[in-house]
């Protein structure tokens, strides 16, 4: 007999059902979080255009903390340098969880959404570049398009809806971890000013012995909570961005599972910590830093000036084109079958979404431009511009295929026997279908006697005819 083909591997398909009882949960707290981003948003703007908009530059640029450390802030940077580390603690267990359990995992199986990050973030890169330097503009700002915004993302579909299928789902959360780690390397590399080589070695060393607490099996918050606090002061001091230390802490974390173990540290940790980022730390943040004048001058140079035109154009024509071409070119790489009841422009739809790059992007417009205060406050007019832009799009083509979605949803959390597992997931389970075979004949003798019961009725009621 002739050795059977290999079979094409198939992309967006079904997913394993703890990958996807993992991706609900953590969806769900990232859905919440994404409305209050877009409600804190919101507040800024409002706050910052409007008669007391002296007193949201008063309540930002309020300084507080100890100077002795050199931590004497403004709360505008303990939002941006303290509270988005708490962001990128949560982005670094999930990175670590998809690396060790998740869908990167499998090197065949990462090919498509790391390819699909990296050209997701190259492509807005690239446009940023020729737009700035074709109109004469710096090009300080080329990473600021580069970022996707997982929390504002998963609010717009929380407005729009939220029939998408799980794999689609799951397809926009690793891009934007992948996304994530990447943004961070940014961050690391090229907004790195003068180091603390002092400070910068006993952070290190603080972060080997969070590292091997943890090996040791220390338990008790009392323990970590200051040891990540000391850590990621000696961080911010040593001139490297803060935020790095809340990423190193978070890849850390042990997370798989051993012996009986319900869920392992990481996920234990994430599922505490992730509700405090997504619901408090980030909406702080939105609300202390998208607060922007907006005045016609302004909209203006947002759509002129070559800066602000290229991050428009970066988040909502480079990620989309970026995000799908290196999937299509990775899939066509790989020999990977779209799933069949999806089709390319669902796809382009969850590109498009990608452009929706609010949080990093503020952040590393602050960083890139933080000498010229007009620009930076033209530069998050212009995040604020291409990523409404970006979800009205996505928005549009997800719509279009809204019905198709809701079926699909439909399918994957239809449970029949009620036994709290979807029933896609039990077509090879024996148990199952004589569960199904039960509950059938039981309807079906259900049915007889009302049948019976309808027969005797006409017959009485045809007899005095």
């Amino acid at each position: 007999m002739a050795a059977p083909k290999n079979r094409r591997s198939v992309f967006l398909g079904r997913l394993p059902l703890p990958e996807r009882n993992h991706l609900a949960e953590a969806l769900r707290t990232e859905t919440v979080g994404g409305v209050l981003l877009l409600v804190a948003a919101v507040a800024a703007l409002i706050w910052a255009n409007t008669p007391l908009r002296d007193s949201y530059e008063a309540v930002r640029s309020f300084h507080v903390g100890p100077a002795a450390i050199g931590l004497d802030l403004s709360l505008q940077h303990w939002a941006a340098d303290g509270l988005l580390a708490v962001f990128f603690f949560v982005a670094g267990i999930e990175l670590k969880r998809e690396l060790v359990a998740g869908e990167l995992r499998d090197p065949k199986a990462a090919i498509l959404p790391v390819v699909a990050a990296l050209c997701g973030m190259a492509a807005p890169a690239l446009v940023y570049f020729t737009v700035a330097s074709s109109g004469g503009g710096s090009l300080a700002g080329w990473a600021v398009p580069t970022a996707t915004d997982i929390a504002f993302a998963l609010g717009v579909l929380a407005v729009i809806g939220t029939a998408l299928p799980s794999a689609l789902r799951a397809f926009l959360l690793t891009l934007a971890v992948v996304d994530d780690l990447f943004a961070i390397l940014i961050i690391a590399v090229f907004f790195t000013s003068r180091l603390n080589f002092a400070a910068l070695g006993f952070a290190v060393l603080g972060l080997v012995v969070f590292w091997l607490l943890l090996r040791k099996g220390v338990r008790g918050w009392y323990v970590y909570i200051p040891l990540a606090f000391v850590n990621w002061a000696l961080m911010y001091n040593s001139g490297v961005h803060a935020t790095i230390a809340g990423v190193a802490m978070g890849l850390m974390l042990r997370c798989t599972r051993r012996d009986a173990e319900e869920h392992s540290p990481g996920e234990h940790i994430e599922h505490i910590v992730r509700p405090l980022s997504a619901g408090l730390a980030v909406p702080l943040f939105a609300l202390l830093s998208a607060g922007v004048a907006v005045t016609g001058g302004v909209l203006a140079d947002v759509f002129t000036r070559p800066e602000t035109l290229g991050v428009v154009l970066g988040l909502v024509l480079g990620k989309a084109v970026g995000v799908f071409g290196g999937t299509w070119a990775a899939a066509r790489f790989t020999r990977a079958e779209l799933n069949p009841d999806l089709k390319w422009p669902d796809v382009l739809a969850v590109a498009s979404l990608a452009g929706i790059g609010f949080t990093v992007s503020l952040l590393i417009g602050e960083l890139a431009f933080g000498d010229d205060a007009l620009l930076v406050a033209e530069i998050k007019a212009a995040v604020l511009v291409g990523s409404l832009i970006a979800a009205i799009l996505a928005s549009v083509l997800l719509k279009l295929r809204d019905n198709k979605y809701k079926k699909l949803c439909a399918e994957e959390d239809r449970d029949d026997d009620e036994d709290g597992i979807p029933d896609i997931y039990e077509q090879d389970n024996p148990e199952f279908h004589l569960r199904m075979a039960a509950l059938y004949e039981a309807k079906a003798a259900t049915h007889r006697k009302l049948a019976q019961v309808a027969s005797e009725r006409t017959t009485l009621g045809d007899g005095p005819a």
